[in-house]
């Protein structure tokens, strides 16, 4: 699960993780929402990120967030496949946990990766991604954080 393009650092570390044993990755993506935006300004406050809390209203969110979101995924899937893995992918728009769920039974994955940017607020509660997958899947959940990204690599709205 990400939240924004791959990273070459993120690919190689992902891809690595297992040494020599090849993978395979079924990437989900949600775009952005509305509801997360006083949550994204308060992480960019406290990492001391103040232009970008103060920007958090320009960013696209709902259905404008579509585009960029599967402008990133398919970057980051391409990514994966030229790093040597079979990967594949989905922009998931509603009930993210459950998508989780279902590939975690369809594919029989052995793991979930949540590969993400620190995200303080809901992390010291509990409410972030991995947090609360982990109570969803009934597979062992790695929580990484993403590189950031680069300025030539496709937007998944921020």
């Amino acid at each position: 699960m990400i939240e924004k393009p791959l990273t070459p650092a993120d690919v190689e570390f992902v891809t690595t993780l297992h040494g020599d044993d090849p993978v395979s990755f079924v990437v989900l993506m949600q775009p952005r929402g509305s509801k997360d935006r006083l949550l994204r300004a308060i992480d960019d406050i406290a990492l001391g990120e103040l232009e970008q809390a103060a920007q958090e209203g320009d960013e696209p969110e709902g259905k404008e967030a579509l585009e960029p979101a599967e402008r990133a995924l398919t970057h980051s899937v391409a990514a994966l496949e030229a790093a040597g893995s079979r990967a594949r992918g989905h922009v998931v728009q509603r009930r993210p946990l459950e998508a989780l769920r279902g590939v975690v039974e369809e594919t029989r994955a052995d793991e979930v990766i949540v590969l993400t940017a620190p995200h303080f607020v809901e992390e010291f509660f509990h409410r972030d991604w991995a947090s609360r997958a982990r109570h969803k899947v009934g597979v062992p959940v790695l929580k990484l954080f993403a590189h950031a990204v680069d300025e030539d690599q496709p937007s998944a709205g921020g």
